[in-house]
């Protein structure tokens, strides 16, 4: 065990209150190590420009470093290098999550002698890009320990003979995933959820062209979008051309507590992501869990990081995205032993909370 306080710093491509998966780690991160007494500080860059992220920064047990908004960007790459080696210089541990904190504190790895771990979640390590990959590669090769978020993220690196790579899988906070003392009313039945932003890899395309099939058997079907509305417009063009548009519905983003009535008033979570031509993928699914919380079971994705996030048969199930009757089955699966589902849905989520999880870093850094 450590004998004294040690200084963590952790640099990432995402923070709160913004929305996002790497942001949300790199909290629940920050928080659960400063709970167990590291000194911990932040570099994260302004999303807004505005007092909300100032008043969230400003009741954390940690402190937190923000690279002002520009509208130069290179201004902002640049003052990023800047304020993260005056940084590295006093910290004992770096932690780097995102594309580009990976570049940093690779390029800074050559200045200053510290511990340097690198978290990978998937779409960062997976660039279609040649000369992107090839730089993310040589960028993993200066850290002495990667931290992978699913088993699909780490064989994307199986590759590279690298130091030494752990899995711990992506964890959720619990005190965010009371139930609810009120339930919304969402129309449909059975009512399908996803919550996450409104894009190609999240999925919510591939569960609009399945409609079309399931509305055979399930006439009253309901798809309920949760999520920042990117890509809505061009989806909700696509659902009006498969006659399909009265049985979805994007509610935009929500509040935390609008949001778990969502949940609440669901049957099934769907998360039926793809790859973008990019390489884009999903590493993880921390919505797949706080669904599971509630006692949601899920419907998920083969072939990316969602197969560490769904006990398949235990808490949900997994299918082919692009496969309609894959989908249909596997609906018609929990919908007939919903109970089970949902029970072992909720057990599944109490194994990957935060205060459970922080424990295997702890473990890891204390290899250091």
């Amino acid at each position: 065990m450590k004998q004294i306080p040690e200084k963590i710093l952790i640099i990432t491509s995402e923070f709160p209150p913004q929305p996002g998966g790497i942001g949300n780690h790199a909290h629940n991160l920050a928080l659960n190590l400063a709970k167990n007494d590291y000194l911990v500080s932040v570099i994260a860059d302004e999303r807004e420009a505005d007092s909300e992220e100032q008043a969230f920064d400003a009741q954390l047990n940690f402190r937190v470093i923000r690279i002002k908004l520009k509208s130069l960007r290179f201004r902002m790459y640049i003052n990023r290098i800047v304020v993260a080696l005056r940084e590295i210089k006093t910290a004992e541990i770096v932690m780097a999550s995102g594309k580009f904190p990976l570049w940093l504190v690779a390029f800074s790895s050559y200045f200053y002698n510290r511990h340097y771990v690198a978290i990978i979640h998937g779409s960062e390590v997976n660039f279609r890009n040649p000369i992107l990959k090839a730089s993310i590669n040589f960028a993993l090769i200066r850290f002495g320990k990667v931290i992978a978020v699913s088993n699909f993220t780490k064989s994307l690196i199986s590759k590279l003979e690298l130091k030494s790579v752990v899995v711990i899988p992506n964890g959720f906070d619990a005190s965010d995933w009371k139930a609810p003392d009120q339930i919304s009313e969402l129309k449909g039945q059975p009512r399908l959820i996803t919550v996450g932003n409104v894009t190609t890899r999240k999925g919510q395309l591939n569960v609009i062209q399945h409609l079309p099939y399931l509305l055979n058997d399930y006439p009253n079907i309901h798809y309920h979008c949760v999520g920042l509305p990117t890509e809505k417009e061009k989806f909700e063009a696509i659902a009006r051309k498969l006659n399909v548009a009265e049985h979805v519905t994007f509610h935009g983003r929500v509040k935390h507590q609008d949001l778990q009535q969502f949940l609440k008033a669901s049957d099934i979570f769907v998360m039926l992501s793809s790859k973008t031509s990019s390489g884009d993928v999903e590493g993880f699914g921390i919505a797949i869990l706080e669904a599971n919380y509630l006692g949601i079971p899920a419907i998920g994705s083969i072939g990316c990081g969602i197969e560490d996030a769904i006990d398949d048969g235990g808490t949900g199930v997994l299918v082919d995205p692009l496969n309609a009757h894959q989908f249909k089955s596997a609906i018609e699966t929990i919908l007939k032993q919903m109970p089970t589902y949902s029970r072992n849905a909720r057990d599944w989520a109490e194994k990957h909370t935060w205060d459970k999880v922080i424990f295997r870093y702890i473990k890891e850094l204390e290899t250091l």
